[in-house]
């Protein structure tokens, strides 16, 4: 199987503070309720097709990548960070408004994207009338009895990401190493294509591919999440969140404990989607979709 995106109804620029863009591209259902959707670190917003084309026929949803992510151009130098994604976050929400007015908006978010989503909704504002967040892999406060396990995964992540292979001869050269990772082998079936072409461009050189989030980059925001000190509690933010985990009952998950902790320390909207890992809308995704949508429901959202 092999999954072919559909053209965007529209495609616009967000310009950014430093000189960057964030290419936004509009799908879906003009008059729907608006959903703004985006990754995790080292992913492309793209490769989520599998679980949002299931809500193209009910909702106007746009589509982005964060600065030198999927379809956007990197740039030098980098501002790499979650202080850094917090405002372009903001520049995002506010020149989709400008562009396309006012309405009912929900924001879709997973792992790094969910952290960033949490920071901006706290630092600087509410500017949603829902968020979505797929197991967002907050660090627990010290002494916590998920601490030392989330430390040590982040410490795994920002180690080999600093040694990952960034150059590739085709396109399928990567789509067969996520097949043959155990942490990316349960995605279904064509995904892994999809994630390789949605995370790759041409080589400027002419020669072969090339990720176009750079290993450096993508290390130093697993790093950074020992910093963040983000484990909110749900009336911290002034509308409804819910949290959607992965199963923390799988075998070796780390995310899963994590969220599922969160989500009854602070009183969230919880769920978790059972034998998923952290990718859990690339592995389960109509299970996420039925998750999302009976939160809207309950939300007045849909």
């Amino acid at each position: 199987m092999q999954f072919e995106l559909p053209a965007p109804r529209t495609t616009f620029d967000v310009a950014l503070e430093d000189g960057a863009r964030i290419r936004v591209r509009r799908h879906g259902r003009l008059d729907g309720i608006r959903l703004l959707l985006t990754h995790g670190n080292g992913f492309a917003a793209n490769a989520y097709f599998p679980y949002w084309q299931h809500l193209l026929a009910d909702f106007d949803v746009l589509v982005f990548d964060f600065r030198n992510y999927g379809q956007n151009v990197p740039v030098v130098p980098p501002h790499h960070s979650y202080e850094q994604f917090v405002r372009d976050l903001e520049r995002v929400v506010q020149d989709v408004k400008s562009r396309l007015g006012e309405k009912p908006t929900v924001g879709i978010f997973h792992s790094m994207s969910g952290r960033t989503a949490m920071k901006h909704a706290i630092e600087i504002g509410w500017r949603w009338d829902a968020l979505v967040l797929f197991d967002p892999p907050n660090m627990p406060p010290p002494g916590h009895p998920t601490y030392d396990a989330m430390a040590a995964f982040e410490k795994r992540l920002t180690a080999w990401a600093k040694a990952r292979r960034r150059s590739f001869s085709t396109v399928a050269e990567l789509a067969e190493e996520y097949r043959q990772s155990r942490a990316t082998a349960r995605w279904v079936s064509g995904a892994h294509e999809l994630m390789a072409r949605s995370v790759l461009r041409q080589s400027p050189s002419g020669n072969g591919y090339e990720l176009v989030c750079d290993p450096e980059n993508e290390a130093t925001i697993y790093a950074q999440a020992m910093t963040l000190n983000l484990w909110p509690s749900a009336k911290e933010f002034a509308g409804p969140v819910k949290l959607i985990g992965c199963d923390p009952n799988m075998k070796g998950s780390t995310t899963g404990p994590a969220n599922q902790a969160l989500g009854a320390e602070g009183d969230y909207d919880y769920s978790f989607v059972a034998g998923s890992g952290h990718l859990l809308q690339i592995e389960k995704p109509q299970e996420c979709v039925r998750l999302t949508r009976e939160f809207l429901v309950r939300s007045g959202l849909a």
